[in-house]
């Protein structure tokens, strides 16, 4: 018999003062039964640092055509493709053959060594950018991580809280990779 997903809502407050975006959403993430918190928690971290009305969790997990989040336009064009952790060089060229942006956010123990033997191969894909979250960071949001949870996430001039009433992570944020203007 198979495992089922496990449902996690959180009800997630923005104020994003670098791109001017207020907003709260209530959301619902179904956790693979093969997802830890940690990934869940960089997922809904991702979420907050691109949030919009058109952002939606894709099955990224269990579907390699599809990111852990996107954004479409009502044409069904994917303007923006977010994955978290450290996919195939083949499925993030794929993904920027198929989207206008490709963020992808790396987290954890392994992901500077990721980096290094990849570096290379993605440096070529003028629309991705890649971010890092260091594992201290990363363990820091799993530890956040409930059934239902009220959490808050503040970003002002690079810098990103995200926590709840009682405990708020500092996060910092590395750019490896940015997005090359023009990179259509």
């Amino acid at each position: 018999m198979a495992l089922k997903s496990t449902v996690y809502k959180a009800d997630l407050q923005i104020a994003d003062m670098d791109r001017g975006y207020y907003a709260d959403h209530a959301l619902t993430l179904a956790r693979h039964p093969s997802e830890t918190d940690e990934r869940l928690m960089v997922r809904l971290l991702a979420f907050a640092l691109h949030a919009d009305e058109a952002l939606q969790f894709g099955q990224g997990m269990t579907d390699s055509d599809e990111p852990d989040l996107w954004r479409r336009d009502l044409t069904g064009h994917i303007e923006q493709w977010i994955d978290v952790g450290q996919p195939d060089e083949k499925l993030l060229k794929k993904a920027c053959s198929r989207a206008d942006e490709v963020v992808l956010l790396t987290y954890g123990r392994t992901a500077e060594l990721w980096w290094a033997q990849n570096r290379a191969a993605l440096e070529r894909l003028p629309k991705l950018r890649v971010l890092h979250l260091d594992a201290e960071a990363s363990q820091a949001l799993a530890a956040l991580a409930e059934r239902t949870m009220r959490l808050q996430c503040t970003v002002q001039d690079g810098q990103v809280w995200f926590g709840h009433s009682e405990e708020t992570v500092a996060l910092q944020l590395v750019e490896l990779k940015p997005k090359k203007s023009g990179g259509r």
